[in-house]
């Protein structure tokens, strides 16, 4: 049963490419709400979600990255961040996701290794 699960959600998508980056970010929510152990994953371009001060609306879309403040709320308290891809992207500075853990690729492969359920976006 899902409920006893652990589910990563891992996040491999540019914020505004497609639209897998929000649907990660709404099943994210989903299962939290019903109290389901859910935890985030960032690598490869789903670093890029990372990356604070996006301007969406430059390009016609709406922000959704503005809903990561609301994680806290829904208890997504488990949020990783690849070092290597973030390196390799140039992305540094502030993010847009609050107390994320950006941790090298080993220990961000066998962190992720610890959940029953991996959803791949």
């Amino acid at each position: 049963m899902i409920s006893n699960n652990r589910i990563a959600i891992v996040n491999t998508a540019t914020t505004f490419d497609d639209f897998k980056a929000k649907e990660a970010l709404d099943l994210a929510l989903i299962f939290a709400s019903y109290e389901m152990p859910v935890a985030l994953f960032f690598m490869a371009d789903g670093v890029f979600q990372t990356k604070a001060n996006q301007n969406p609306e430059g390009i016609g879309n709406k922000d959704f990255i503005a809903t990561f403040k609301a994680l806290g709320f829904y208890d997504i308290d488990d949020i990783y961040i690849c070092q290597e891809d973030m390196v390799e992207r140039m992305i540094e500075g502030e993010l847009s996701v609050d107390g994320a853990e950006i941790l090298p690729r080993t220990q961000f492969k066998q962190t992720l290794n610890n959940y029953d359920l991996v959803l791949t976006f």
